[in-house]
């Protein structure tokens, strides 16, 4: 078996190590015999998501962030249909905001790809720090780093997790990200998935079932280091 795993944009967006999701991406599939394609698509690149099973798209400056959404809006169509379709998408921070209708920063509107009925704005207080969750997607507590002057609000989407310890989409909601089908968009940082392998492995299952049908599955892996880290983010952000 072979999955593509896709990472948008790295030479603009690649915050605090997000690099290090695909990374993830890459050893999990590996050490269960699974081929791991890693496609890097650079920013003016074309895009055939028919090609790929799983996307990653990182987090940059507002600058950055601006320059890639230009970019992204040639293929906006593609992307809704993928996600639409099922598609596997992991997007991170400033990808998370993106995806929105817009984002209102201190100078003016970013116009997002709209794919999500979602918007930010920002706000002069940057919410900063450990982060700790609970979600349905892992059974440990989800923990990361955010570092963002953006408050997402979300409506009725349902949030990747509710917050334990930190501050969120908006710093008052109680919620962060957003899980969409097949897309999850949250403001960790870190990067999210070395410590998390609950969330790597949800996101790696869910593009071998569409790629392979629902019979497709994961063999467990010892995760006690993994755990280990999970354990102590946890107990240093009480």
């Amino acid at each position: 078996m072979e999955l593509a795993i896709g990472h948008l944009y790295p030479d603009l967006l690649n915050l605090y190590g997000d690099r290090g999701n695909i990374q993830c991406f890459q050893k999990r599939l590996a050490w269960r015999g699974i081929e791991p394609k890693i496609v890097t698509i650079h920013a003016g690149e074309g895009i055939d998501f028919h090609k790929l099973d799983l996307v990653l798209l990182g987090g940059g400056s507002d600058r950055e962030q601006e320059l890639a959404c230009k970019y992204l809006k040639q293929v906006r169509q593609s992307i809704q249909e993928y996600i639409e379709d099922g598609g596997v998408l992991l997007a991170i921070c400033g990808g998370y905001q993106l995806l929105g209708n817009y984002y209102k920063t201190n100078q003016a509107t970013i116009e997002g790809l709209g794919v999500l009925d979602i918007h930010t704005e920002w706000k002069p207080k940057r919410l900063t720090g450990d982060i700790v969750l609970r979600s349905r997607l892992s059974k440990n507590p989800i923990v990361g780093f955010e570092n963002h002057g953006g408050r997402t609000y979300i409506g009725d989407y349902a949030p990747l997790g509710k917050v334990a310890s930190g501050y969120g989409n908006t710093g008052k909601s109680g919620k962060e990200g957003i899980v969409y089908k097949n897309l999850v968009g949250t403001y960790l940082h870190g990067p999210l998935l070395p410590k998390n392998p609950e969330v790597c492995d949800y996101l790696l299952k869910q593009a071998l079932r569409r790629k392979y049908g629902k019979r497709a599955a994961l063999e467990p892996l010892s995760d006690g280091l993994e755990q280990r880290a999970n354990r102590y983010i946890a107990e240093r952000a009480r």
